[in-house]
């Protein structure tokens, strides 16, 4: 017979809470079946809280027609086709600018330049950060006197937009700048307003939109996160 502990109030402790003494080979077997009933599904539920419902937006596919859209809409926009450049902001407008580039060419029958431009340190709120994580800017042309393009993944507050605007600054003077981006998810905190919009999606501001865009190995596609 096995020896157990004693219990607090004088009664032997056991694994299966019965207070009888059982063989080791008897009270292993006993508590396996307990923990089994009764701890497995407490631990699923209690990951399954955590775990984030997702809803796919926009397929590779219908992200393609989206992007196609929008050029064929900023070739519509803008009649002197020499004069639009396409800058992307890091990271995420980055893949975008360059793929409206290469249908924009195919449109006009020209070269569109593409750039890509951070803004980390141009943030609002960079004194309640840690260090930024600072990507390359390569704007190789002059903005000054063009029509600007800035294009990003997703639009929500505002606040990257204005953060490009005056980034740009220090390249030139556009003659005018435009929005596009693939997603605009509202919950606007300034006066900002996209010319040219992939998609309108109505969240709320604890849901998350994943751009899945031009990564290597991956899907692409664009989700909304929410909690589970």
């Amino acid at each position: 017979m096995a020896k157990s502990a004693p219990n607090p109030n004088g009664a032997p402790i056991t694994l299966d809470g019965t207070g009888s003494l059982r063989p080791p080979r008897e009270a292993a077997k006993t508590a396996y079946e307990y923990f089994s009933q009764h701890s497995e599904p407490a631990r699923a539920g209690r990951f399954a809280i955590f775990m984030p419902e997702t809803i796919v937006l926009l397929s590779a596919a219908a992200i393609q027609r989206a992007v196609t859209r929008i050029a064929h809409e900023i070739a519509e926009r803008n009649e002197i086709s020499a004069d639009v450049v396409l800058i992307g902001i890091q990271r995420g407008g980055v893949a975008l600018a360059e793929r409206l580039a290469g249908i924009l060419a195919g449109i006009t029958g020209g070269p569109v330049p593409c750039g890509r431009l951070d803004v980390s340190m141009h943030r609002d709120d960079l004194d309640q950060r840690a260090a930024p994580k600072v990507h390359p800017t390569v704007i190789p042309f002059d903005v000054s006197g063009k029509t600007v393009v800035l294009v990003d993944d997703v639009l929500f507050s505002g606040r990257t937009i204005r953060s490009a605007m005056d980034a740009l600054n220090d390249f030139g003077r556009p003659k005018r700048i435009q929005l596009a981006v693939l997603i605009d998810r509202g919950h606007r905190e300034l006066p900002i307003k996209a010319d040219f919009i992939g998609k309108n999606v109505p969240t709320s501001p604890a849901e998350k939109v994943r751009v899945r865009l031009g990564e290597a190995g991956a899907e692409e596609e664009v989700v909304l996160e929410r909690k589970g």
